[in-house]
């Protein structure tokens, strides 16, 4: 099992740039969940764990490609990306009412930004049949940080727990991790963490960020 690799590297300057939206991060006052006396509290927390639950289900099971490409025509190296069915997704995903503007906007950013790269050889060339020359989609699924899941159930995210980072009346920031692991579970599983954030409009909670589509890490060059 291998989780997203973090480096010290942070690219001063993106090429094309990922939206704004997602680097400028609305300050909010973090506080420990224990010392959390809002009523609500845990109603929201358990409407946010149940949600992302929800999603996570949604996306294991998502016909969408992330990454649809387009091929040469000697079937050979990944030219860029197959913009129509890409606009499809965008469509999909809008249906699907679980993300929120931001988030969508964010996830066509770099659709749109890797498509430029590698059309402009900024990765190198991609040979067709190998992983992505990027972070994006490379070496784990966006939607979970994850290659796989520690049970073998027919729905292992129902053991997803949350952990409250900051919450106020419509936003919420929170790692998930994954609950009820046996003792001899390997630790790599009871160390991993997955960064969220996520909006309440019109009374619905919706993806605001997911870890897996941070636009400054999707974007980077495989090393």
């Amino acid at each position: 099992m291998k989780h997203v690799k973090r480096t010290a590297l942070i690219f001063g300057l993106l090429l094309f740039g990922c939206n704004q939206a997602n680097a400028k991060t609305t300050a909010v006052i973090k506080i420990k969940e224990s010392n959390i006396k809002a009523p609500n509290l845990e109603n929201d927390k358990e409407q946010i764990q149940k949600f992302i639950r929800h999603v996570l289900v949604w996306a294991d099971s998502s016909p969408i490609n992330l990454l649809p490409v387009s091929i040469d025509r000697k079937n050979k190296f990944v030219v860029g990306v197959n913009l129509d069915q890409h606009k499809r997704n965008v469509s999909k995903l809008k249906a699907t009412n679980y993300f929120s503007t931001g988030f969508i906007d964010n996830y066509n950013q770099i659709v749109l930004s890797l498509d430029k790269g590698i059309r402009d050889g900024k990765y190198g060339q991609w040979l067709v049949g190998d992983l992505p020359i990027f972070t994006f989609t490379s070496n784990t699924n966006p939607w979970c940080g994850c290659q796989d899941v520690p049970f073998d159930k027919p729905n292992p995210w129902e053991f997803v727990k949350i952990n409250i980072i900051s919450l106020d009346n419509n936003k919420a920031e929170a790692d998930w991790k994954w609950g009820k692991l046996e003792l001899n579970t390997d630790p790599s599983w009871k160390n991993f963490a997955y960064r969220f954030r996520a909006v309440k409009e019109s009374g619905k909670w919706k993806i605001a960020y997911l870890e897996g589509f941070d636009c400054v890490r999707a974007t980077r060059k495989n090393k």
